[in-house]
């Protein structure tokens, strides 16, 4: 389930144009 959240996270992620930095933030 982690891997399948992950992957969706980085998709909408690269969506939103949102750096990697800001969804490590969203996600922890």
């Amino acid at each position: 389930e982690y891997i399948d959240y992950y992957n969706n996270s980085r998709i909408k992620t690269r969506l939103n144009g949102m750096s990697p930095v800001k969804y490590r933030t969203q996600s922890y």
